[in-house]
């Protein structure tokens, strides 16, 4: 490869590249005059980072003095670059301030008072550079802050150690293909001799085997000028390329000269070539010989908002609004500043950020020359783009990627290799700001290597952390091992015992005794053979006598349930007494109605015996009113007397039917269990009825009184009403009959028997208190006779629960 550049280089031709346009040139308006210097601000705003790269460590502190040229920062190597002061005076501050970025974030910044002296710091000129070694030429370089100012603004240094005994042929570029930008064109006019200085210095430190400086034929001023320096020296070749954009981009120019494509993702210098601007050259032979940093740079001013458009001598730092004003530019709110070309600049957001190392040219336009960019709109895929873009990428796609944020697709599509000239955007029809797109997906992808390097990077930290503190601990280890060993062995010395042994002897032993007295010792005989056997006779007995020990447990517990099966026959002796003394009265209350009796006994077991007697009361006074009334009303109709006590019970009979004979069944079956469980107690009954009888009679007595009274009550209002209705019976006896007669006979002897019962009862508990015949009378006047039987019900109920307690605990 690096021999076919050689070749091609002697065939003295010129290639093309793909793509490419030409745009107007407006160069004329500023090439005109030669290079000149404006007035110096008061006040300096340098930049920390100017390059590609990272920003140096600070020197310096607010209100040190500094001298011109001196360095503001230093850097670990060639890839961070320092800043120098441009003039002599006072740090003022350190700290943000905008910046000449088309985001216009702020970034850290040195401000620098000038005192108007313009004190030089100390230096050292050169006069022969052959006498020095290219190592220290290239640290000197280094030292003097110089990156590519033809706009990559890349560390010179790095670049030329890295291409160093690699190159064959060395490009100074001097096409400035961009219109409007005429600074190297300018300074190659004016500053012919130190260009040409400064590129033997390269050649003198690379040794490559060709120098070609390559100029656009636009620029017939330079390249006599250029040719005149060199003065008839064969050392470097100027070769004259045709106009067309973007000739001067690197990749672009060395396929102009040579024919070859620099690699994908690739450097020039893989292929045996570097290339270097005129302004780098002429920065290096200042540094080099006159040991002057790079401080200031050649800037373009030129638009028509400017009246007088030049080429003046900028220092860096000064604010780009000073130099306008001091050019005859007036500010217009209509018209935006560039900086840069039309095609690879930018609209700065502000006007005081300050000059940089990059910046090669601001654009002040008026309407002549700028309007607002047009609306976007929607991409319609017509190729343009691809058509004209000199690398031969696919603009259009990449649009979609970065829209998208597919940074892998970006990178699949060599977004790295875009060098963001701006002809797709200056050709898209649908005014699509591509570069602007391409320039946030770069950044996006450069942050993202940033945080997976920095993740890396804490990785290997912590992995080496780790590693050292394990190496520690195991230092320490060792350390301890050695110092035990070494207080063992004095010790040893001086007792004649090794310590560590005898401690693990007497911990044998102790283990050995408490081994003995925790375990019995194990006994053996000697079998028939002569065999020794165990003997297991002490292991049987222990069994022997678990065995024994869990025997008496059982018996033990057998006595316990005996006597609680005592206390179990205790409780069903006296279920079984109720349940008979239940029968009993429900034989003696109904002796014509056989019917009732099964019921009156179910009601009276039932298993919540509160609920059964409210029950039982509801019945008994609805039953004895009806009864009452049937008498008073029916004395010539004897047969009509079950139906109306049926229905005075009733309202419904159908179901007082059904819940008549649920109750007979639950009666039934506990008289059966009564009677097969009872026939060894017969003196449970008395105990029974005994207790029938409790403490509370006299709330029952009263319930009873009332139940009586209202009934009574009853019974004469039906005697005063049906003397002069003797007929009525047959119409009652008409309307009362159902449709289903043996039910409502049923629910009518049911009836009778509850009413028969409660009447006995009350007869019975109130023999002894005559003075509550009275106070039942007093009470008839009750309107609701319904409430009052279960008022009386409840009572009978709290008399029932007090006597069972009592007889519990009487048991």
């Amino acid at each position: 490869m690096l021999d076919d550049v050689l070749a091609r280089i002697k065939q003295n031709r010129l290639w093309n590249f793909p793509g490419g346009i030409y745009p107007p040139e407006m160069k004329q308006q500023s090439n005109g005059k030669k290079l000149s210097t404006l007035k110096h601000p008061d006040t300096y705003y340098i930049p920390l980072k100017q390059h590609a790269g990272n920003a140096g460590q600070l020197l310096v502190q607010v209100g040190d003095y500094v001298l011109k040229g001196q360095p503001l920062t230093q850097g670990e190597d060639f890839r961070t670059l320092p800043v120098h002061a441009p003039t002599s005076g006072t740090i003022t501050a350190i700290g943000d301030y905008t910046s000449s970025h088309p985001s216009g974030l702020n970034e850290p910044t040195i401000t620098l008072q000038a005192d108007g002296k313009d004190q030089w710091c100390e230096r050292q000129p050169l006069d022969d550079f052959l006498t020095v070694p290219p190592e220290q030429l290239i640290k000197k370089i280094y030292q003097a802050g110089i990156a590519g100012l033809g706009g990559a603004v890349f560390p010179t240094a790095s670049k030329i150690a890295s291409a160093e005994n690699k190159v064959k042929l060395l490009i100074i570029n001097g096409a400035e293909c961009e219109p409007y930008i005429t600074c190297d064109d300018r300074l190659m006019r004016d500053r012919s001799h130190d260009i040409i200085e400064g590129i033997r210095i390269l050649r003198y430190i690379l040794r490559p085997e060709k120098v070609i400086l390559a100029i656009e034929d636009n620029k017939p001023e330079a390249v006599k000028a250029m040719q005149y320096a060199l003065s008839g020296a064969n050392d470097i070749e100027i070769r004259i390329i045709p106009t067309k954009y973007p000739s001067g981009a690197a990749k672009q120019l060395i396929q102009i000269l040579t024919g070859l494509e620099v690699p994908n993702n690739g450097r020039s210098s893989q292929i045996g070539i570097l290339m270097n601007n005129v302004a780098t050259a002429y920065a290096i032979k200042k540094a080099i010989i006159n040991d002057e940093p790079l401080i200031k740079r050649v800037v373009t001013l030129t638009g028509d908002k400017i009246p007088q458009p030049r080429n003046v001598w900028a220092r860096i730092g000064t604010p780009i609004y000073h130099l306008l004003h001091e050019a005859g530019y007036q500010y217009d709110e209509r018209f935006p500043v560039f900086m840069g070309g039309p095609m690879m600049g930018f609209i700065l957001p502000n006007l005081n950020s300050p000059v940089t190392k990059v910046t090669n040219c601001l654009i002040a336009p008026d309407h002549f020359e700028y309007q607002p960019p047009p609306a976007e709109r929607n991409c319609i895929r017509c190729s343009a783009c691809s058509d004209h873009c000199p690398l031969k990428l696919m603009p259009q796609q990449l649009y979609w990627f970065a829209r998208s944020e597919d940074h892998q697709k970006s990178e699949e599509y060599n977004l790295k290799d875009c060098i963001e000239c701006g002809i797709c955007a200056y050709v898209c029809p649908s005014n699509i700001p591509l570069i602007q797109y391409f320039r946030q997906e770069k950044a996006k992808i450069a942050e993202l290597a940033l945080k997976a390097k920095l993740a890396e990077e804490a990785k290997q930290r912590f992995e080496a952390k780790q590693a050292r503190m394990e190496r520690e601990k195991q230092e320490r280890d060792r350390r301890t091992q050695q110092a035990a060993e070494t207080r063992r062995a004095e010790m040893a010395k001086q007792q004649g015992v090794d310590p560590v042994q005898a401690a693990l002897e007497r911990i044998r032993q102790k283990q050995a005794e408490n081994a003995v007295n925790s375990k019995p010792a194990i006994k053996t005989i000697t079998g028939e053979h002569g065999e020794i056997l165990p003997d297991n006779s002490d292991i049987m007995a222990a069994r022997k006598a678990r065995r024994l020990a869990k025997q008496t447990q059982a018996a033990d517990q057998g006595e316990n349930n005996a006597a609680t099966d005592k206390q179990a026959a205790i409780a069903a002796a006296i279920a079984r007494a109720k349940a008979k003394k239940a029968q009993q009265q429900a034989e003696s209350e109904t002796t014509s109605t056989p019917l009732a009796t099964t019921t009156v006994e179910a009601e009276t077991t039932e298993t919540d015996p509160r609920k059964v007697a409210i029950a039982a009361a509801i019945a008994r006074a609805k039953a004895k009113k009806a009864q009452q009334q049937a008498e008073s009303e029916t004395t010539s109709a004897p047969l009509v007397t079950t139906t109306t006590e049926t229905e005075q019970t009733e309202t419904d009979p159908r179901k007082a039917a059904i819940a008549a004979a649920i109750a007979r069944a639950k009666a039934k079956k506990m008289q059966q269990q009564a009677e097969s469980e009872t026939t060894s107690t017969p003196l449970a009954t008395t105990t029974v009825e005994a207790e029938q009888t409790e403490t509370d009679r006299r709330k029952a007595a009263i319930a009873a009184a009332i139940a009586r009274a209202k009934a009574k009550k009853a019974q004469q209002q039906a005697e005063s009403e049906t003397t002069s209705a003797p007929l009525v019976t047959t119409t009652t006896e008409t309307e009362q009959t159902e449709t289903d007669p043996r039910k409502v006979a049923i629910a009518a002897a049911i009836a009778r028997a509850k009413a028969k019962k409660a009447q006995q009862q009350a007869e019975s508990e109130t023999t002894s208190a005559p003075l509550v015949t009275t106070t039942a009378e007093t009470e008839q006047t009750e309107t609701d006779p319904r409430k009052a039987a279960i008022a009386a019900a409840i009572a009978r109920a709290k008399a029932k629960k007090a006597e069972r307690e009592g007889k519990i605990n009487n048991v």
